[in-house]
């Protein structure tokens, strides 16, 4: 076999991977949104006019991606054994990739988020290690796997804090740099990407009878279907009312409520036939929704309030 067909082999079951498991089409506008308006929201805080740094945003956007890459490599390692079991499917039990690969990408994506930190002002460090370090119990389970494990409500809000520490993060990007203390009300907005982060825990393992696998503890199977989804909304819920505080401060509530209310309205439809006519098709809508609402908003709390504000004050 010739170099060049190993090579792209190799490429292509790393395209393979990224597809499976961090397909980039899907994920990459949902990081961007969130780095883009943890960044803005952060500027508007501080009562900045015009549009965030290019650099700034740059290095939000890639280090959020690789931390959420790295949660993705830390979940292959934790499940590996259930995976090897249960779901041989996936691409290291089949042995697409292996685990140490993916450990090698983890560490290489850790020397680049160093590297941006320092290349864009070193003080970032500090947070980058403080994230890297959550991550890092996380990946161990806090060690107390099994307490965890049967304590589904405990081993959801553990994992999600991490979530307004990689947003905390980004926020930095802007703030830290200007020499600056967090600006008040950015808690408001990392509140936010905590429960965020569990609306799309939840919805992503929200499915119909048709569709549980044997192994896989999804939430419809912990919970039953109708707390299951009551959960959800109630997420949803609290994180839309969040957002509409967070948004206060920069004066931008109403419209904040105006474009939630519309996902929220659907999502409460959809959760109401998927309790009483549960279909694989309705539970992947459900997924689907997480991930439109999360959409709408993080732009709705930083690329809508900045683009009006710029066409104000042209």
């Amino acid at each position: 076999m010739t170099t060049a067909m190993t090579n792209l082999l190799t490429g292509n079951r790393w395209w393979i991977y990224q597809r499976e498991r961090f397909p980039l089409v899907a994920h990459g506008p949902l990081i961007f949104a969130f780095s883009f308006s943890a960044v803005s929201f952060s500027a508007l805080l501080r009562g900045h006019d015009g549009w965030p740094a290019g650099p700034s945003l740059a290095v939000a956007f890639l280090t959020s991606l690789l931390f959420f890459l790295q949660l993705r490599i830390a979940d292959e390692f934790k499940d590996a054994g259930e995976d090897a079991k249960y779901r041989p499917y996936r691409p290291v039990p089949r042995g697409l990739v292996r685990l140490r690969e993916l450990g090698v990408i983890g560490v290489a994506g850790a020397l680049v988020q160093l590297m941006l930190a320092w290349w864009l002002y070193a003080p970032l460090l500090i947070l980058l290690a403080v994230t890297w370090l959550y991550l890092a119990l996380m990946s161990h389970e806090f060690f107390a796997r099994d307490w965890l494990k049967a304590r589904p409500v405990t081993y959801l809000w553990t994992h999600m804090l991490i979530m307004p520490l990689i947003d905390l993060y980004a926020t930095a990007c802007d703030w830290l740099l200007q020499g600056q203390t967090p600006p008040a009300g950015l808690h408001w907005f990392l509140i936010v990407s905590f429960f965020n982060g569990i609306v799309i825990e939840i919805g992503r393992k929200l499915r119909a009878p048709e569709a549980e696998e044997r192994g896989v503890e999804t939430y419809t199977v912990l919970w039953g279907r109708a707390r299951a989804v009551t959960a959800w909304l109630a997420a949803l819920t609290v994180t839309g009312v969040f957002a509409v505080i967070a948004a206060q401060r920069i004066g931008w509530h109403w419209p904040m409520a105006a474009l939630l209310s519309v996902p929220l309205g659907y999502a409460l439809w959809l959760g109401v036939t998927f309790v009483r006519e549960p279909t694989t098709v309705r539970g992947q809508r459900l997924e689907l929704l997480s991930g439109v609402w999360t959409l709408v908003l993080y732009l709705g709390l930083g690329a809508a309030p900045m683009l009006w504000r710029a066409l104000a004050g042209g």
